[in-house]
């Protein structure tokens, strides 16, 4: 049992690992793909050489984001294999179809025209260079895409069917799985998003040119196009994370209620605003969770379920059941689990003896269950509960970041609009520190997406300790070291790269 929890914890620390540092590399892609197209249109439609300067310094930029990326979102793939593949074989089918379209569709398009991109100036016309760097920016968002809708489709597995002979998920219906509205929400926020990082970082860098006094012109037009495209791309995250919420609440309550904190539930439940959490705080005791609060009134059951007077279930009522609002409890789901489970091993075991009698009664017996078979493999009700204060302060960094982002777009695009930005030092400084904080928003979006999740590999379907390799918990510690080491290494050496060509600047790049 300690060499199971050693080797899940290690893998589960591993490929958060990965994914952490992978996340510092994509969303700036995903937006600066789209910048430089804006950058490189409005060059194309003006002739103006210029634009066509800024367009290469901001590709430049993409390139080396782009390279170091693709190797943490290699090695993660890998890891499905080598620490995951009870995950692997158990949802591969469903899984693996929405990865194989990405690098067979989105990957090969968004990589070849990268090439013409950033080799093809004076060897292929404007408008086929143009076509080309907008390609790049599609493809580089579809990829998100079908990456997204294979996460998304482990918070809400749809359009499957499980096979009790090979205890395997399998596809039943394509559509479902890629209209999945928890799948669609999250990649239109989850994309958004990197568009704001991507505004923020232009931004941010032309501040420091305005603030060293040096090609003031190109930092001008740069923030232009930036807090332009970042304003738009800040309302739509508003928009696209309310439906992201909603689809929480609709089909992961238990990460909803630890996003707020909120242990018992609540008729016209409030949003925390600004909370601190009481570390004592047990499930099912009568402490208040909070040392102190600022809470807005009925925003909870509005963002959770568009309704005033929506109940929102709290840990507790997860945990113990609400009757009065049909919540089964969590002992129930593990009873029933365990004789879904057990049913599914007579079932293997009367077919092997070929007495098909009792294995159809034992099948009856599973597929009564199945729901919640899951569950079947918690040891104790609290295992269901993620961890509350990680995904609370994830959850309120995230979206206290985002507002302000969108308060300093609003700033930086008055300003140099008003062709005041030069002078406006104090906003200069704001621009260039508040570079690190999108990647912090960035970061602890995710945490709230995945901790939240737990301790669910697939929602309510696999558990995160049932989903591992039976591998030793030595050699996951070892690659743990070395990825540690190694990304770390690569994002050192992005910096390093960025910095150099930020100081040689648009006209010596």
């Amino acid at each position: 049992m300690e060499h199971t929890a050693l080797l899940v914890d290690w893998s589960r620390a591993q490929f958060a690992l990965t994914a952490l540092y992978h996340w510092l590399f994509v969303p700036l892609t995903l937006g600066l793909t789209f910048i430089v197209a804006i950058m490189e249109t409005i060059y194309v439609k003006t002739s103006d050489e210029k634009w066509k300067t800024i367009t290469k310094y901001w590709m430049g930029l993409l390139a080396i984001n782009f390279a170091i990326g693709l190797a943490t979102g290699i090695i993660m793939e890998f890891e499905f294999g080598t620490n995951w593949s009870n995950y692997s074989w158990i949802v591969g089918d469903i899984f693996g179809a929405p990865l194989a379209i990405e690098g067979l569709m989105a990957f090969f398009m968004e990589s070849t025209f990268f090439a013409v991109m950033f080799f093809g100036w004076n060897k292929v016309s404007k408008k086929m260079h143009l076509t080309s760097t907008w390609l790049v920016a599609i493809g580089s968002n579809l990829s998100a895409l079908w990456i997204l809708l294979a996460n998304g489709w482990m918070q809400h597995p749809v359009g499957m069917h499980f096979n009790p002979d090979t205890a395997r998920n399998e596809m039943q219906n394509f559509s479902e799985v890629v209209f999945n509205p928890n799948g669609v929400s999250k990649f239109l926020h989850t994309i958004s998003s990197g568009y704001v990082l991507a505004s923020l970082f232009v931004i941010g860098i032309s501040a420091w040119y305005l603030l060293k006094k040096r090609d003031t012109e190109f930092a001008r037009r740069s923030i232009i196009v930036a807090s332009s495209f970042g304003l738009l791309a800040s309302i739509y995250l508003i928009t696209t994370g309310d439906e992201a919420a909603h689809q929480v609440a609709l089909t992961q309550p238990m990460k909803l209620a630890a996003m707020e904190g909120l242990y018992k539930g609540e008729q016209r439940a409030g949003i925390v605003a600004v909370g601190l959490l009481n570390s004592s705080k047990q499930i099912g005791d009568d402490l208040d969770p909070f040392l102190a609060k600022i809470e807005i009134p009925d925003a909870l059951s509005i963002l959770g379920y568009h309704r005033l007077n929506a109940f929102v279930p709290g840990i507790d009522d997860l945990i113990s059941g609400n009757k009065k609002h049909n919540i089964i409890s969590i002992s129930q789901k593990m009873q029933m689990g365990k004789i879904a489970v057990e049913a599914l091993g007579a079932y293997k075991i009367y077919k092997k003896e070929h007495d098909m009698l009792h294995a159809q009664e034992a099948l009856k017996t599973f597929e009564a269950h199945e729901k919640y078979m899951g569950y079947g493999y918690l040891k104790k009700p609290s295992d269901a509960v993620p961890s509350v204060a990680l995904t609370f302060y994830s959850f309120h960094t995230m979206v206290g970041l985002g507002f302000w982002f969108l308060v300093l777009f609003i700033i930086t695009l008055y300003y140099s609009m008003m062709n005041q930005m030069h002078n406006k030092r104090w906003i200069q400084y704001l621009a260039l520190f508040t570079i690190p904080f999108g990647y912090v928003a960035q970061e602890t979006g995710w945490i709230t997406a995945e901790v939240g999740r737990q301790p669910w590999a697939i929602q309510d379907l696999l558990p995160v300790g049932m989903a591992t390799s039976n591998v030793a918990p030595t050699s996951v510690m070892i690659t743990f070291w070395l990825f540690a080491i190694l990304f770390t290494g690569l994002l050192i050496a992005e910096v390093k790269i960025m910095l150099k060509q930020i100081k040689v600047g648009p006209e010596g790049h």
